[in-house]
């Protein structure tokens, strides 16, 4: 998969380091994965929910997530959120999700 972007990763990273060894670990897998559907996601992330037109991805212990949306067809993941969880809860993000 093409992971859409990298920037958003180190962004992350630099404001919080402490999520940088996790968040290297799951751009290492999206990179070498080659997802046709969102079980396939599952299997190789299983901390990963499916949500409105989204994938959330848990990272670093549940301590962030990553929210993606991801193109299976053209093989890209298009990284939309890295938040805390405090941000995550505040919903904000759903309405790039297609979410009620």
């Amino acid at each position: 998969m093409r992971v859409i972007s990298r920037k958003k990763i180190r962004d992350a990273s630099r404001v919080h380091p402490e999520w940088e060894a996790s968040l290297s670990a799951w751009y290492k897998v999206a990179k070498n994965a080659d997802w046709a559907r969102f079980p396939d996601v599952k299997q190789s992330w299983s901390n990963s929910d499916k949500v409105g037109a989204c994938i959330v991805f848990d990272i670093s212990y549940n301590k962030c997530r990553l929210v993606a949306w991801i193109n299976y067809r053209g093989k890209k993941v298009f990284i939309r959120y890295i938040l805390s969880h405090a941000d995550y809860d505040k919903g904000k993000w759903k309405d790039d999700c297609d979410c009620d």
